[in-house]
């Protein structure tokens, strides 16, 4: 595996979860520069072995907007 997808979004409470796509790993932090830090640690965490861990880590945001109309 050389990349891993990870799905941020707003958590109704505040801040940010994330969860991976393909591997169970999830974190949550309450701004985005903490969550980058947590995700690091979470693939370093779940890929002990660095030769099988992803070389990249992609993040993508999603968040719901509502408009009146």
């Amino acid at each position: 595996m050389t990349e891993i997808v990870f799905l941020i979004e707003d958590d109704p409470d505040g801040g940010y979860t994330a969860r991976a796509l393909g591997a169970a790993i999830f974190t949550e932090a309450d701004d985005v520069a903490t969550l980058r830090e947590e995700i690091r640690d979470a693939v370093r965490c779940h890929f002990a072995d660095e030769q099988n861990r992803p070389k990249l880590i992609r993040l993508h945001f999603v968040r719901d907007e509502v408009i009146a109309s």
